[in-house]
């Protein structure tokens, strides 16, 4: 018992040590910070791109109003990523964050290639979007990062009492501005000397086509599940652990699909956050409740089930996590971990063979319900799979819960009984 407990405290002390790392924080929480951008993006994409000739010739005089804001939010998230993660980077060293942000997203374009067109001088999307994604969390926290260096080295200029706070503050940022974008200045002007001539051709060659290869495989989808059931069993949150590694791995791949799905080219990626959310996030949970409000007999376990069933839908776990609970209980363990897995499986291979199509690359806001998140990837078909694995997964626990439902049954016979032999004792 004490091996065990001893493991316990080390996982758990391990699991918070990376979910408080402020880089990896960094990084998870400004990607997050861009999700309005980027649902606004994807939605626009959706309603411009949706194949359905009707539908198309219908909305053809005003296409290009539609899809405008996927041009300024999705093909341009790289834009909005270095200016957040460097927000929240600067935030977690208690700084004021917008001069480093502002700092890092000049670094940004500092490295960015400018091309010439006919005379015109222009900034190519190429390295705005997805491709670029990489470079910009880099950017991010090393530009905010030397920003807040160079503070801490009082390299700044100081201005006299009664000056207005913002005037305070500009001045404060002026040096390490200064400092932190010639040093992105040399570095691209370096790159220009080597065969990668950018830093975006060397980072996307050499560590994002790479990561999203292994990070976009179904072995990478299971044991990033398997993983993250486990941390769950033990209390851990463990998608917030998972997600810090490949949230950025994932969220690029999503990104490729929706620009391939607004070109009107095949979807290159299967595997990604969207894929992840649609088959993993809710048939687990929805079989499991139903299980409960069907076969249960335990008081407890049939109040549990309904009160979670209705946050099912709308993939809110916690009451049926909690509730029964999950957490250090060996019955459940099993159909906890494997039944998110044998889910994304089914999707991944139905995908392969071409009976769904692959989600198109949305990120749903969480709380968004379960058929509407499959229909928001482009297709009924994603959202009426979603709804067929809810009795796989109900398979799944079936036998596990009929053990649960014993155990608890049988101790609520055991506290009825013993209470009516109380309420029957003579009182002395």
């Amino acid at each position: 018992m004490g091996n065990s407990e001893n493991f316990i405290k080390k996982l758990q002390k391990f699991s918070g040590k990376l979910q408080q790392n402020r880089y990896l924080s960094s990084i998870s929480n400004g990607l997050m910070s861009t999700l309005p951008f980027l649902i606004i993006g994807a939605f626009s994409t959706l309603f411009s791109s949706l194949q359905w000739e009707a539908y198309q010739n219908l909305i053809a005089p005003v296409k290009d109003i539609i899809a405008a804001p996927a041009t300024l939010t999705t093909n341009m998230i790289s834009l909005y990523a270095v200016f957040f993660v460097a927000y929240r980077l600067a935030q977690s060293f208690n700084q004021d964050p917008l001069l480093p942000a502002a700092t890092a997203l000049l670094s940004f374009f500092i490295l960015t290639p400018v091309a010439t067109f006919d005379g015109v001088t222009a900034l190519p999307f190429q390295w705005l979007g997805a491709q670029g994604l990489f470079v910009a969390l880099i950017v991010g926290l090393v530009s905010a990062r030397l920003y807040i260096w160079v503070v801490d080295q009082n390299w700044t200029i100081k201005m006299p009492d009664g000056v207005p706070p913002t005037v305070v503050k500009t001045f404060l940022g002026l040096i390490p501005a200064i400092l932190v974008s010639l040093l992105f200045l040399v570095l691209a002007n370096l790159f220009k000397l080597t065969a990668f001539e950018t830093v975006h051709s060397l980072v996307y060659s050499y560590l994002q086509i790479p990561l999203e290869s292994l990070g976009g495989s179904l072995g990478a989808l299971i044991l990033a599940l398997l993983v993250m059931q486990i941390l769950w069993m033990f209390g851990i949150h463990g998608a917030i652990v998972v997600m810090a590694i490949l949230q950025p791995i994932w969220m690029s791949l999503d990104l490729a699909n929706l620009q391939a799905y607004q070109n009107g080219d095949a979807l290159p990626n299967i595997i990604g956050l969207a894929f992840w959310f649609v088959y993993a996030n809710y048939a687990p949970m929805m079989g499991f409740a139903i299980l409960l409000l069907i076969f249960a007999k335990s008081k407890q376990l049939r109040t549990i089930g309904k009160l979670g069933f209705p946050g099912t839908f709308f993939g809110i776990h916690e009451p049926l996590v909690f509730g029964v609970p999950f957490v250090l209980n060996p019955i459940l363990a099993v159909p906890y971990v494997l039944s998110p897995i044998v889910c994304s499986v089914i999707g991944y291979v139905m995908t392969s063979w071409g009976i769904i199509p692959a989600p198109i690359g949305i990120t749903p806001a969480f709380g968004t319900p379960v058929v509407a998140a499959g229909l928001m990837e482009g297709s009924w078909r994603i959202a009426l799979m979603q709804i067929l694995l809810v009795p796989v997964c109900m398979l799944i626990f079936l036998p596990f819960v009929k053990v649960l439902d014993k155990q608890a049954y049988s101790k609520e016979l055991r506290a009825e009984k013993d209470l009516h032999i109380t309420e029957a004792a003579p009182s002395v």
